[in-house]
């Protein structure tokens, strides 16, 4: 009797497996094992305040913040990190929080778009998104806010970036800086010159 090479195969891994379970372990026992799913605990201070979680290993930063503490002002666009919709603030720096499991962030400071200011006292660059309309439908709205304000705090950190003349020299506060790294953040209504506008003038206050 001839054998196809695709049922050799698969009776190769059932054989293989067979062997390599302990002979006391039901395949259903066995199943049931592997389907349980690793959880850890962890506090992150989001806005100011520490949160306990207790979540799956795998579980990202975004839906540990959505899913976890309802805080769905950040938005889950392409769950890649290529939309920039998720963007948060942590520990001062902005990230996609798609990318990042929230185990790895124990005892870090994050700060979503609830965190920089509420309907009834906006942050400067939310008050300046409603100035210069930075926005149509608003779902990227959240992650832009936040990418924008840590734009100009690299800027004035002197973080240069692809565009800045010198790496030596402080970066300028200028329409080319907050184009290049605001380049992550994709906008598909097409607010960006409305954006630059919002982000030039917040940055022309001084800190």
């Amino acid at each position: 009797m001839t054998i196809s090479r695709r049922r050799f195969l698969i009776l190769g891994a059932v054989t293989a497996t067979a062997f390599a379970m302990p002979p006391f372990i039901s395949l259903k026992a066995y199943a049931a094992t592997l389907e349980q799913p690793a959880m850890n605990k962890v506090t992150i201070n989001v806005n100011g305040q520490p949160r306990a979680l207790d979540v799956d290993t795998r579980t990202t930063l975004l839906d540990g913040l959505r899913e976890h503490l309802q805080l769905t002002g950040t938005k889950k666009g392409c769950d890649h990190g290529q939309c920039g919709a998720c963007t948060v603030i942590v520990d001062g720096r902005r990230i996609n929080s798609c990318l990042t499991l929230a185990v790895m962030h124990e005892g870090s400071e994050v700060t979503t778009i609830e965190g920089l200011g509420m309907p009834d006292k906006l942050h400067p660059m939310q008050a300046a998104f409603i100035k210069h309309d930075g926005y149509q439908c608003g779902y990227c709205t959240p992650g832009q806010i936040c990418s924008a304000v840590a734009v100009i705090k690299e800027i004035r950190d002197g973080i240069p970036s692809h565009v800045s003349e010198s790496l030596t020299e402080a970066p300028q506060l200028i329409a080319s800086e907050f184009q290049e790294r605001m380049s992550g953040n994709i906008c598909r209504c097409g607010a960006y010159s409305n954006i630059i506008e919002a982000i030039t003038e917040v940055a022309e206050v001084p800190a």
